[in-house]
């Protein structure tokens, strides 16, 4: 199983991005899907998950400006970040975890919000 997350990029505080994660399976493979992040000298924290029967959850730090989501014709899920904060510079990870509890990371796309 591979996960190609892409999306990311330099934006200034305020703006837009979607990050997307293309999974090289059916994404209905997996109990939930994720999003991670770390920030420099950072550890790696949870964002948000999305179950394969479309829950969402989101941490306190991004509910109200992050949206995740998933679609199965596409075998992918999405994260789309609005009013962007400098704070938000991390590389991002997407992450799928499946019946079997294992786990697939994807590679990482770096976002920096500038000031």
């Amino acid at each position: 199983v591979q996960l190609q997350a892409s999306g990311g990029g330099l934006v200034q505080a305020g703006e837009s991005l979607r990050l997307s994660c293309v999974a090289s399976v059916g994404i209905n493979s997996f109990n939930y899907m994720a999003w991670y992040r770390q920030a420099p000298g950072k550890a790696r924290e949870l964002l948000a998950t999305i179950t394969v029967g479309g829950k969402e959850m989101y941490v306190n730090a991004v509910k109200g400006r992050f949206t995740i989501a998933r679609d199965v014709a596409e075998n992918a899920a999405f994260l789309d970040m609005t009013t962007l904060k400098p704070e938000d510079t991390a590389v991002y990870y997407c992450n799928a975890h499946n019946s079997e509890l294992e786990d697939y990371w994807g590679q990482g796309t770096l976002v920096t919000v500038s000031s």
